[in-house]
């Protein structure tokens, strides 16, 4: 029973003779935290969604704090966060254009042709890495909605149609879902852009091949750059792409688009 006692008293002892060097060298080797981190963490959204280009929040705070980035690098918090950051150091707020992701597909369900069944792991990544995606269109939208499990503001959704959709009032321009699609479909437009867009990817120039694959695929034939007035559309790349410098919204190319390819953005 002595023993037991003893060993009782010395463990105790031992714990605190611990517990106060633990403290000691707390103390003495402690990083001192610049307080305006915490102030600015505290503002960002914690989502650690790395739209900033840094590994997280904590990351960023650290960085605009040491002036390696901007006061508008918080893609996700907005003009609003920028204001409170700039606040908080002491300089210029600067303008922080709001960005949303715009999807370069409109290959639905009944328009774009599955290879066949898929009873693979049921990601976009899988699917891409096993079969080179499920659908004849090899530049098309998978649609197994690795896009939607990525973004952590509740801005994507699969619609009926098997296309993921993007509530623009949600969606913080994160570009979360830009690295997740493993098809590329995903571009960050500045919020208030205005002008036609492009809602396909598939740069073939096998035009055959692009009707048998989807109805709704861009057959190359150039009528949106021929009936441009402001000479706007450049399709050298497979797709059209607009100069928003010159684009007025006047919606000549998407009349003359035979395959409805061009819409714009802003009613998108």
């Amino acid at each position: 029973m002595k023993i037991i006692i003893a060993t009782v008293i010395v463990a105790a002892i031992l714990g605190l003779l611990l517990g106060v060097l633990l403290g000691l060298f707390k103390k003495v080797f402690a990083v001192k935290v610049d307080p305006k981190i915490e102030q600015i963490i505290s503002f960002l959204s914690g989502g650690n969604c790395g739209g900033c280009g840094y590994a997280g929040c904590a990351a960023f705070a650290q960085a605009v704090v040491k002036g390696e980035a901007p006061v508008t690098g918080c893609v996700a918090g907005g003009e609003a966060t920028a204001k409170k950051i700039a606040e908080i150091l002491g300089v210029a707020g600067g303008s922080a254009q709001k960005k949303v992701a715009f999807l370069a597909c409109h290959g639905t369900n009944e328009c774009a042709k599955s290879k066949g069944i898929y009873n693979g792991v049921k990601t976009c990544a899988a699917a891409q890495l096993t079969a080179n995606g499920t659908k004849l269109c090899a530049f098309g939208c998978i649609g197994l909605g690795d896009c939607v499990e990525a973004c952590q503001f509740g801005a994507l959704s699969m619609g009926k149609d098997g296309l993921p959709v993007v509530d623009r009032s949600k969606c913080t321009g994160c570009a979360k879902c830009v690295k997740t699609c493993p098809k590329k479909l995903f571009t960050l437009f500045d919020a208030n852009t205005k002008g036609s867009v492009a809602v396909c990817a598939n740069k073939s120039d096998n035009k055959p091949q692009i009707r048998k694959d989807c109805s709704a695929g861009c057959f190359k034939c150039g009528m949106c750059a021929k009936k441009c007035p402001e000479g706007c559309i450049d399709v050298s790349s497979g797709i059209p792409v607009v100069d928003y410098s010159k684009c007025t919204s006047c919606g000549e190319c998407i009349k003359a688009c035979p395959d409805k390819v061009l819409t714009l953005f802003q009613q998108a």
